[in-house]
């Protein structure tokens, strides 16, 4: 697998750093990791070039994680690129609108590295 280019967009920066020390411990090798407090945040970092994954919260304030994958759908270089929703949602249907929305996967927080493994290593892999 390739070094690995991700975004990460949650509302906490902690999560943030949480999520990004998950991704390294599942052994994935990261090139590079942007940051974004929330969806339209997101949508911004994506205009600095492409990414190779992308893990996004779906609770944040001024855009969603909902919103931001209705609005990543228009955005060209996000084009084939798995996202994971990471998430405390316990709501079923958020996590089915996520998915019939794009994303390729959900976590549920807490979450451990081997979860992170589990789910995102297989769409690095697939992508390939």
């Amino acid at each position: 697998m390739n070094k690995v280019r991700a975004l990460i967009v949650d509302d906490s920066s902690v999560m943030r750093k949480i999520v990004e020390r998950s991704i390294r411990q599942a052994g994935i090798d990261l090139a590079e990791v942007r940051e974004a407090a929330n969806g339209a945040e997101g949508l911004g970092a994506l205009k600095e070039g492409s990414v190779d994954l992308i893990l996004c919260d779906i609770n944040m304030p001024v855009m969603d994680g909902i919103e931001f994958l209705r609005q990543l759908q228009g955005v060209g270089n996000a084009k084939g690129v798995p996202v994971v929703m990471i998430t405390t949602e316990g709501s079923e249907s958020h996590v089915v609108q996520a998915l019939s929305m794009g994303a390729r996967g959900y976590i549920r927080k807490p979450f451990t590295p081997e979860q992170v493994k589990e789910h995102v290593v297989p769409l690095l892999e697939g992508k390939k």
